[in-house]
């Protein structure tokens, strides 16, 4: 156990995250293999970049468009029944492309519609995830559990590709497909498994659409909330495309597009799964608002250095260490959250937050991607990050203490530990 012994590792020596944390992990590898495979397949059976990006699109476009319903369901319903119906739907998906592929009927038609299907499943169940983690660690823990989730995304991320291109290499993109859809079972013996706190759910009346209201307006209430999904928004549109900008920055200034763009999204992973793994000390000895108002000022300046780099291999280091602090906004923005939102509501203002980064980081995205081909990437890069820069200057002069409302509400302090929590809560140690 020494080894967990350190902040950021220590909810892993809490029975429920652990098993939850080392199936997500399972799951995110497989998800990732799925994404390099059916990348390399569209582009192999039409030759066009169109449809790859369409294909990209479909996976990532129901986060933005269903993660409101699934919070809804998710305060509303059994949590753990409505993450092992998603997760469900998500291995049907993935049995189908496996399916298509071995049967030798593959349209890309097809194969997008499926991929629409299976990112529509993963984005009504994660407000159900995420609103779990609350229940699965005490809330002194909760940032070293955001990050550690945010880690194994990322270490999935660096693994999945790389399992990726083996498995097509000896095998074929049916077995890429077979293995993901294997690896949601991971995931679903998991959630049987764990052990969670009765849960008194919302009382609330009404349809669908009311729920979801009345979830926009707890967020609009809750100052801390609300702070952090401006944040989120603010931050997607003007500092998070530079990972979507990431292979045209390999082309472009490096001329290097196929080494090049695989050496700059491992970097980042690298310095993502570091920075998960140093968050939770920083946080425990300087406390959560400043070493988020640190990373907010932070990182703008790092991305100014990695659009100033004058090689490869420079930007590679620079990517590193912009990963390392963007992984501590994201983890940072998402705890506020979880710990100050009712929780009653707290599905549903997580999928707010959610559709804060789901649908503003595409605009900026393609805005930025539009307005680098006309100034240059280096430009845009930095110019966006100045003025992120300015804006959290000029929020922070026209309101000093606004930064508090990243804290814990005034009754639940961060020094009172568990005492905050429901006896339930607090007793139920640490389930995605």
């Amino acid at each position: 156990m020494t080894l967990l012994a350190g902040p950021a590792l220590r909810p892993l020596r809490r029975r429920d995250f652990s098993l939850i944390w080392l199936a997500a992990l399972v799951s995110n590898v497989g998800t990732w293999m799925q994404t390099v495979a059916v990348g390399v397949l569209i582009a192999d059976v039409t030759g066009q970049a169109g449809w790859t990006g369409l294909v990209a699109a479909a996976a990532f476009l129901p986060i933005g468009l269903l993660s409101p319903v699934g919070g809804a369901m998710a305060d509303r319903v059994d949590r753990r029944r409505w993450l092992l119906l998603t997760t469900a739907g998500e291995t049907v998906f993935a049995a189908l492309l496996a399916g298509m592929v071995a049967t030798g009927q593959v349209k890309a038609g097809a194969v997008t519609l499926l991929v629409l299907g299976g990112g529509a499943m993963a984005a009504l169940g994660f407000p159900a995830y995420q609103a779990l983690l609350p229940d699965l660690v005490p809330r002194h823990e909760l940032v070293a559990a955001t990050s550690l989730t945010l880690a194994q995304y990322n270490l999935g991320r660096v693994v999945g590709p790389a399992l990726a291109g083996v498995v097509l290499a000896v095998g074929s993109y049916t077995w890429a497909f077979a293995i993901n859809a294997a690896s949601f079972g991971a995931v679903m013996v998991a959630i049987l498994l764990v052990r969670l706190p009765a849960r008194q759910r919302a009382a609330e009346e009404g349809g669908l659409w009311s729920r979801i209201v009345a979830g926009a307006r707890g967020a609009a209430r809750e100052p801390g909330c609300r702070l952090a999904i401006q944040s989120i928004a603010v931050t997607a549109l003007f500092l998070s495309p530079f990972i979507a900008l990431v292979p045209a920055v390999a082309l472009k200034l490096f001329a290097n597009p196929g080494t090049g763009t695989s050496v700059l999204i491992t970097a980042q992973g690298v310095g993502a799964v570091a920075g998960a793994l140093l968050l939770a000390w920083a946080v425990e000895r300087y406390g959560r608002r400043r070493v988020l108002v640190g990373d907010m000022v932070l990182l703008p300046v790092l991305l100014v250095g990695y659009a100033l780099s004058p090689n490869l291999a420079v930007a590679t280091v620079a990517l590193l260490l912009v990963g390392m602090a963007y992984v501590g906004l994201l983890s940072g923005f998402g705890a506020v959250v979880q710990l100050r939102a009712p929780e009653a509501l707290r599905a549903r203002i997580l999928s707010l937050y959610m559709v804060a980064l789901g649908v503003v980081y595409p605009i900026g995205a393609i805005v930025q991607g539009f307005v680098g081909d006309r100034i240059g990437l280096r430009a845009v890069t930095a110019g966006t990050a100045v003025i992120y820069l300015a804006v959290v200057a000029a929020v922070g002069l026209a309101r000093p203490g606004i930064a508090a409302n990243y804290d814990d509400p005034p009754e639940v302090g961060e020094g009172q530990g568990d005492a905050g929590l429901p006896p339930a809560a607090a007793a139920a140690g640490p389930a995605v």
